[in-house]
């Protein structure tokens, strides 16, 4: 007798997360199945014009943005942003310079490199 595998499916939310995309901007067709393994596989290869136009333009999730911004997702809910933004207001954050970013920015930079210099400790 064979046995049978049955592929690895997950849920349209976590295929989202590992892509770097909002759910809800999504298609619907993405949104309402479940996504196997290899279609993850298969976007990630080659990506289908929708997901490059959300990695491009956004909106982004949270931690892209905060990773766009150089903050940390905390960061990111102290300067008040606490919904996705397209690459075009992430760039408008930018430019504009606001102190909370400043600030976010310096905060979260001591806390890599503290978390660096505790890695080297326990080596």
């Amino acid at each position: 007798m064979k046995s049978h595998k049955t592929p690895q499916t997950m849920k349209p939310a976590t295929a989202a997360k590992k892509l770097g995309v909002y759910l809800e901007a999504t298609p619907e067709s993405f949104q309402a199945g479940v996504v196997s393994r290899d279609d993850l596989n298969a976007m990630q290869a080659d990506p289908p014009e929708w997901l490059r136009e959300l990695r491009r333009d956004g909106p982004h999730p949270r931690q892209v943005v905060a990773a766009k911004l150089g903050v940390s997702i905390g960061g990111l809910a102290r300067g008040g942003i606490t919904d996705p933004l397209t690459t075009e207001q992430i760039d408008a954050v930018k430019a504009d310079g606001p102190e909370w970013l400043l600030r976010e920015r310096a905060t979260f930079a001591e806390a890599r490199q503290e978390a660096l210099r505790a890695k080297e400790t326990r080596s």
